[in-house]
């Protein structure tokens, strides 16, 4: 698979520290994708589940030692932490290895339009004004991941495609569609007031891009559910990009090839699914 080269790159709420953090995925991802600037918009290690119970595998490591090596090489990482990662709130314009740490940012794109970046759970009132119940929360979505992961591994066995049973269960409670809905509209009125033409954001781990109200909302998803990324292009515009359904898709074709299975479709790698806009 070769190297693509963009010129930003965002990613958002990985997890590490997460049995359900989809490391192998990124790994992949990390060693095909190059951009002269990667954003990490939050919730890139997991602290709350850390703190419940140690888990770091070796893979962990290796995202953090591939973050370290691209940072000595000269892309610029700069890490804007979410409330998973708060620790490191207290740190702003602080640097470890090479990555610098931020609570939001101005981002310019290629073309002169400007983004806010931010990791956006301070525009969620049950992060913010209730943390017990955002605990309970974090618990019941716990247990969606397990159910997701068994789901997982039975589709994989049967060759069919990535699917996730968490972020579906999700999009079919009102409640969170309206979340979803209202969260998108407070974070485009906090781009306004900071007279930007866009915002970029994470937290809610639902990837999209659309205008909103003359805002440009970018939400970069995550990397527990959906294996989701943000890529600037060198003429400014941005692309989403769904790496599970590529690995995915990629996977299968090669399982069906070492059965020996007639396949009528091309040996090249699958078309990467995508989102563009101007």
């Amino acid at each position: 698979m070769d190297t693509k080269h963009y010129r930003t790159l965002f990613i958002s709420d990985v997890h590490l520290g997460s049995k359900a953090a989809k490391v192998d995925f990124l790994l992949e991802f990390l060693r095909v994708h190059e951009a002269e600037t990667i954003i990490l918009v939050g919730d890139i290690v997991d602290g709350w589940r850390l703190k419940r119970s140690w888990y770091w595998p070796q893979d962990c490591n290796d995202v953090v030692q591939k973050l370290l090596r691209k940072a000595r090489k000269g892309t610029r990482i700069v890490y804007i932490p979410g409330n998973h990662d708060e620790f490191l709130r207290g740190f702003p314009g602080s640097h470890f290895g090479g990555i610098e740490v931020a609570e939001r940012m101005i981002h310019e794109t290629a073309d002169g339009k400007r983004y806010l970046v931010l990791h956006g759970d301070e525009f969620d009132v049950v992060v913010r004004n209730a943390r017990l119940l955002a605990y309970l929360g974090d618990w019941a979505y716990d247990t969606a991941i397990v159910i997701n992961i068994g789901l997982a591994a039975i589709r994989r066995r049967l060759g069919m495609p990535y699917w996730s049973f968490s972020a579906w269960a999700k999009l079919q409670v009102k409640q969170a569609v309206n979340f979803i809905g209202e969260f998108q509209k407070v974070v485009a009125e906090e781009a306004r007031r900071n007279h930007v033409d866009g915002v970029i954001c994470g937290h809610i781990h639902h990837a999209v891009m659309e205008d909103i109200d003359g805002i440009h909302y970018i939400n970069t998803g995550d990397w527990v559910e959906s294996c989701t990324a943000i890529v600037e292009h060198h003429d400014g515009h941005f692309e989403l990009i769904s790496w599970g359904e590529r690995i995915g898709a990629v996977k299968r074709d090669l399982k069906a090839i070492s059965r020996d299975v007639p396949l009528a479709i091309s040996m090249e790698p699958a078309e990467v699914t995508t989102t563009e806009a101007a």
